[in-house]
């Protein structure tokens, strides 16, 4: 398989994985295997709208062979009023500022005038999404035109701009660690404050790292848990087992992860929950497709 489809079901088995446990607190559970049912009563195997977004982008950049904000905007809008990419035809999950971001793009506001610019307009869900962007030929204005169609304060565009740089790293070195580690050496990381504990990233304990839905805690997060771990299985359930925002870290960590040690394998994807996920194969098709233009 490809490095698209890699990452892209590496974050859609994160995704389900931590959709049972959504807003429990740290340490109240364990998660130890893919099961069902919990905060949102579905299915094992369900993920929620980190993966639809992410494959509503995956679906037209595969079918136009670029990047097209309008046309992501848009696949986000029938996901959101028609539940087109989802894995039950329904909505169950969707965060307060995409929310409003979609509701903007339905009015007739501009795509890129429709996410939130506040400084409380920075939860995670610009990051949760931006990985097909990264996995593919782009320009950093690419990069944050795509992430502020629903988040677009500076804050919440540059993490999808250091994620996106880790992908990028990982492509020329091939070592995702070492690509994290890279990040200690861009402007961004040593100049923005929010930013400035990742290139200490590694030395922090689990008590320091917090896995809310502000978009910097869910990148520092995710970032640990690859840091941290040598396996696919071990970095998504350690990010689960962060607990709060469950689903959004572990997806985030599982892209980076399942790009690093591919499907099935002692360290890849686990074959049993790709097997448990619903639509595996459309999902697969998609990623193929995006993949044949690059």
């Amino acid at each position: 398989m490809s490095k698209i489809y890699d990452g892209i079901m590496g974050l859609v088995v994160g995704d389900a994985l931590g959709v049972p446990y959504e807003f429990k607190c740290r340490d109240s559970f364990t998660a130890t295997d893919m099961v069902g049912y919990g905060t949102y009563n579905q299915p094992a195997g369900t993920w929620s709208d980190d993966s639809s977004m992410t494959l509503a982008t995956v679906e037209s950049i595969g079918r136009l062979g670029k990047i097209d904000p309008d046309d992501i905007m848009l696949n986000f809008s029938k996901w959101l009023n028609n539940g087109e990419f989802t894995p039950y035809n329904s909505v169950f999950d969707v965060g307060g500022a995409t929310h409003k971001a979609i509701q903007r793009f339905d009015q007739g506001t501009a795509p890129l005038d429709c996410g939130g610019a506040s400084i409380m307009d920075n939860g995670n869900g610009a990051l949760m999404r931006i990985l097909p962007a990264a996995l593919i030929p782009h320009t950093e204005e690419e990069i944050r035109h795509v992430g502020q169609l629903t988040h677009a304060h500076e804050i919440s565009r540059t993490a999808c701009c250091l994620y996106t740089y880790v992908v990028e790293q990982y492509g020329q070195i091939q070592d995702m660690k070492a690509a994290i580690h890279a990040l200690g050496r861009l402007t961004a990381v040593r100049l923005m404050e929010q930013f400035n504990r990742i290139a200490g990233l590694e030395g922090l304990s689990r008590e320091e790292i917090k896995s809310s839905g502000y978009v910097v805690d869910t990148l520092e997060a995710a970032l640990w848990c690859v840091l941290k771990t040598d396996s696919y299985r071990d970095c998504v359930l350690t990010a689960v087992n962060l607990g709060e925002d469950t689903d959004t870290v572990a997806a985030v960590a599982g892209g980076l992860a399942g790009i690093a040690y591919g499907c099935g394998g002692a360290n890849g994807i686990p074959d049993e929950w790709i097997a448990q996920v619903p639509r595996r194969e459309w999902i697969q098709a998609l990623c193929e497709k995006m993949e044949a233009h690059f």
